[in-house]
This record gives structure tokens, C-alpha cells and sequence, in this order.
């Protein structure tokens, strides 16, 4: 088990993370999520023992891990950290890159390791370019199959699927993560793709400021945000007077509702005018005002602009 304990730390006086409790079991893929500089990225640093905590511990099945002050070389053995920068070497093959690490004492047992991981990234067919030659999406699906390559017990990756082309990222994520599982890896993605968090992990973590916020299973953090931040970091989300849907008397109430959870319906006791829609493929998101308030939905069709549109809460749209 991976137990963080009560950690703080700033790169100077002034803290970034802020006294973050959690613990992950063995085998778990947990997603971390927040806005653009909210420690997502320095907490797996500190994870990983790239820094000394200015409060707290972290410990990996009892043991302490540590940071510079205590380890010539930081960073855990069992342990595996990929950085968003790739550090690939660039003039050497995607192939070498991948096992660079792995030992030249058994030249067939490696070369069968290097091809079964650069099957699980989909790159065999360019197991012989060098890795300067490869685009940036390539190059970070090398360096997610070094990571691999001695088979961490722990697994830190920093926004792993960011330069990757949607058609191949979905069939990566497959692959990488029925993998992990089948080994028992933990896996802690720092993500803002909340796709990573539904799709993949068991539960996810929420930080904002420093501060962790949430850490549940990701369907209930989806379902049952503890507030507008939380929601909002998996797409677009309305918060609507509950007595706008005649749902409660009590004008101060409010209520989280994603687009999808609303729904076009005649009569209904929410009115909005439709400003703009937007093709989605298998749907419209349609930016709707009530007053002075911007209302998202979806809906099949397009609909006129600056048409009327009565709003029901499609109560089969709760998990």
C-alpha cells in the first residue's frame, strides 16, 4: 500500500501542497485532477522522492520514501516517474530507447521484453527509427514503454496521453491499463483529460490549490460533485436555482447539473432562449441564456437561435 500522510511543500516559503492525506492499495489506477497549476504535477514529484516534504510522509508498503537530502540519486527504485519532457535519447532507436535499462546478460529475453512492450504502445513498426525522427505523439508512447520496461511496482505518470492523436489514445489507454492491472501495478495519472478518470481509474482525486478536496470512485465523484469546481473539471456544468425546476420552495438552494441532464420538453418549468449550438457528432451542446445566465444542454437536433426552449431534468441521466 501507498500511504501519503499529512505532506506539505513549497519550492519556496510559500506552500503549494498542503497537508494532502490519502492512501492507494496495491493494483489501483487512481487519476489526479485540477486546473492548471494546482500541484497535480509536484505532488507526483514528491511521490516519486524528487524533493524533501517540508511536513508529513509518504511510505510504500512501511517504508519511508525520501527525498535528496537522504538518497544520492532521488527517485525510488521500484518506482517509476514520466515526466511530461519524454527524456528520450535522441539518437538512438525507439527500440534501444525502450531497453535501455533492461540487462544485455540474456540478448533474447530482452529483445522479446522490448517487442512485447512496443506492442502494448503500438509502435513495433518503428522499433528501428531513431527517437529524433519520431513525432512528439510517438515519442511519447516510447517513453510510456520505458517506463514499463522493468516493470515498476509503482507507476507515475504526468499527463502520459497528451500529445497522442485521439484515435490512437483510446486503444493506448486499453491497453496500458489492462496491463497494469494484470501485473497489480499501482498507477497514478496526474490528468485533464477527464476521460482517464471515468474510463480508467478506480478512484479519483480532486485538488485545487494544494488542497485535496475529493478522493472517491470516479462514477460517484462524477455524479455527486462537492461543488461547482469539481463538476466543472469534467466539462461543462450548469448550477440552476432548484426553484427554476420546481423541485423545492427554498430559493437559496441550487443544484450541479451537467448538460446531459437536462432535456427539451414541452411545458416544462425551466425557459431558455437558445444562443448558439454546437455539433458534438452523436449531439448538439446548445449555450442557452435564462436571464443573465448561460444554460448548456444537449439535444439531438440543432434548434433555432433565439427560440424559447422549456428544460425538464432528465432523471434517467442520474447514475
Amino acid at each position: 500500500m501507498l500511504a501519503v500522510k499529512n505532506i506539505s511543500f513549497g519550492y519556496t516559503d510559500t506552500q503549494i501542497i498542503h497537508h494532502i492525506n490519502f492512501s492507494i492499495t496495491t493494483g489501483q489506477n487512481i487519476a489526479i485532477i485540477g486546473e492548471s497549476g494546482c500541484g497535480k504535477s509536484t505532488l507526483l514529484k514528491l511521490i516519486y522522492g524528487l524533493h524533501d516534504l517540508d511536513e508529513g510522509t509518504i511510505l510504500y508498503k512501511n517504508n519511508p520514501i525520501l527525498g535528496p537530502k537522504f538518497n544520492l540519486v532521488p527517485g525510488m527504485p521500484y518506482m517509476k516517474y514520466l515526466a511530461q519532457d519524454f527524456d528520450l535519447m535522441p539518437y538512438i532507436t525507439a527500440a534501444e530507447n525502450v531497453g535501455k535499462y533492461l540487462s544485455n546478460i540474456y540478448p533474447k529475453e530482452k529483445q522479446q521484453r522490448v517487442h512485447e512492450l512496443l506492442e502494448i504502445v503500438e509502435m513495433t513498426a518503428f522499433a528501428d527509427v531513431k527517437a529524433q525522427h519520431l513525432s512528439g505523439g510517438q515519442q511519447q508512447r516510447i517513453a510510456l514503454a520505458k517506463a514499463l520496461a522493468l516493470e515498476p511496482e509503482v507507476l507515475l505518470l504526468d499527463e502520459p496521453f497528451s500529445h497522442i492523436d485521439n484515435f490512437r489514445k483510446n486503444a493506448l489507454r486499453r491497453n496500458l491499463f489492462s496491463y497494469l492491472k494484470q501485473k497489480g501495478i499501482i498507477c497514478i495519472v496526474a490528468t485533464h483529460d477527464s476521460s482517464d478518470a471515468l474510463s480508467f481509474a478506480d478512484e479519483t482525486i480532486v485538488i485545487k490549490e494544494g488542497r485535496l478536496l475529493h478522493k472517491e470512485p470516479s462514477k460517484e465523484i462524477y455524479y455527486n460533485p462537492i461543488d461547482k469546481y469539481t463538476a466543472s473539471l469534467f466539462g461543462e456544468v450548469n448550477e440552476i436555482k432548484l426553484e427554476q425546476l420546481t423541485l423545492t420552495q427554498k430559493t437559496d438552494e441550487t443544484v450541479l447539473i451537467y448538460p446531459h441532464q437536462l432535456k427539451v420538453e414541452e411545458d416544462a418549468p425551466l425557459k431558455v432562449v437558445v444562443k448558439q449550438c454546437y455539433f458534438k457528432g452523436g449531439h448538439y451542446l446548445v449555450k442557452s441564456a435564462l436571464g443573465r445566465q448561460v444554460v448548456f444542454f444537449e439535444h439531438h437536433t440543432a434548434l433555432p437561435i433565439d427560440k424559447e426552449i422549456a428544460l425538464a431534468v432528465n432523471r434517467n441521466a442520474f447514475g
